[in-house]
């Protein structure tokens, strides 16, 4: 599939160099990374993996509200002086997130204009594909978020390679993203198969065509 990118929203790649001095921690698949209510003291940068946001409301109700994967931060409501997270974060895959301090990024985004219009940037973009993702879920079928997620997933390769992330995915994780089944996935998979808009071949391919399901 040729496409360029990093992550599922094309997170920017430029700040992987340009953040500053920061712990990268590995999460295990399933891991919490940092739990709604806790204490908001750090951004955190997803250098490699797939997480979940999730949300509680008061009532105990719970909601998933985006799936964020390499190039994408989260947490960082905490620069605007936000005392505590307002989602859980939580590792779908294997993921390494960079943990950085609330006043060294607050510190790079007020003395570097670059890295602060970027940012700038790359929050509206963010907000907009969750907004995407939202509308998915309330209008689209499973058939056509999964096409979505696939096609996002590609897109976290480089040119001429198969993106890593579709080995360490799975359709009961795929299920998770798209909010439903894992015999849906199944089935869904299958057919996308056989209508040559995937294949197997020592790892899953997926080509531009299935974007045709989108336009259905």
């Amino acid at each position: 599939m040729k496409s360029r990118g990093r992550g599922l929203l094309d997170g920017p790649p430029f700040f992987s160099t340009a953040l500053p001095t920061r712990k990268i921690v590995e999460f295990d698949s399933g891991e919490r990374i940092i739990s709604q209510g806790d204490e908001c003291t750090d951004v955190h940068y997803i250098d490699e993996g797939i997480v979940k946001l999730t949300s509680v409301s008061n009532r105990g109700r719970g909601a998933v509200l985006g799936i964020l994967g390499s190039g994408d931060f989260f947490g960082e409501s905490c620069i605007s002086g936000q005392s505590v997270y307002l989602t859980s974060a939580i590792a779908l895959v294997p993921s390494k997130v960079s943990i950085i301090k609330r006043k060294a990024m607050v510190r790079l985004v007020e003395e570097d204009p670059t890295v602060s219009m970027r940012f700038i940037n790359y929050l509206l973009l963010r907000n907009l594909r969750m907004e995407q993702n939202l509308m998915d879920h309330l209008f689209n079928s499973s058939e056509k978020r999964l096409a979505r997620t696939l096609l996002l997933l590609a897109r976290s390769g480089e040119e001429g390679k198969l993106p890593p992330i579709f080995e360490k995915i799975n359709q009961d994780t795929l299920a998770e993203m798209v909010g439903t089944t894992r015999s849906r996935i199944n089935f869904f998979m299958n057919k996308f198969r056989k209508l040559g808009f995937i294949h197997y071949n020592g790892g899953l391919k997926v080509h531009n065509s299935l974007a045709r399901i989108l336009e259905e």
